[in-house]
């Protein structure tokens, strides 16, 4: 016999998200992936003295094609957030399908670059850019949402009547 005092049972375990850490570390992820794309076009620029991005003369930097590069990632980022943030509410196993879906597009941004550069080393170094930048924001991403989903237990009604009426 338990009397009115006891403790609810404890029922199954559901992830209760904490929505302002998961935009923040999106807000960061996307500082990261436009920095990754700044550097990775001054690497490219600068060190192997490849004109990506823009001609030759343009310097290090590039022209406004980096600033075009780097709002794009930023903005891709973002995108992603949302992404994550409307799986983890939607759907079981929400991790698992955000990275196949960020898998997927990283391996169409690395291989699009093929398809219109004007010669190999700056298709493959547009290609190298974008997948490190695809993987950071992948990475990046999912370590925000584990930190941002709690287990939260949720109680189960101790005076629910079941369909035998026990």
């Amino acid at each position: 016999m338990t009397d009115n005092f006891d403790p609810p049972p404890a029922g199954p375990q559901r992830p209760r998200l904490e929505v302002a850490r998961l935009w923040a570390g999106g807000a960061a992820t996307a500082v990261v992936a436009a920095l990754i794309a700044l550097v990775g076009v001054l690497i490219v620029r600068a060190v192997l003295r490849i004109a990506v991005y823009a001609p030759a003369d343009a310097g290090a930097f590039g022209d406004s094609s980096t600033v075009t590069l780097c709002l794009v990632c930023a903005a891709a980022a973002l995108a992603a957030t949302g992404l994550l943030h409307l799986l983890l509410i939607a759907t079981p196993r929400p991790l698992t399908y955000f990275s196949w879906i960020v898998g997927l597009l990283t391996a169409a941004a690395t291989v699009l670059p093929f398809t219109y550069a004007e010669s190999l080393p700056v298709a493959f170094a547009q290609a190298v850019i974008n997948l490190v930048v695809g993987a950071a924001i992948g990475s990046l991403l999912s370590g925000a949402a584990a930190n941002a989903t709690r287990p939260m237990h949720v109680p189960q009604n101790r005076f629910h009547v079941d369909e035998y009426g026990d």
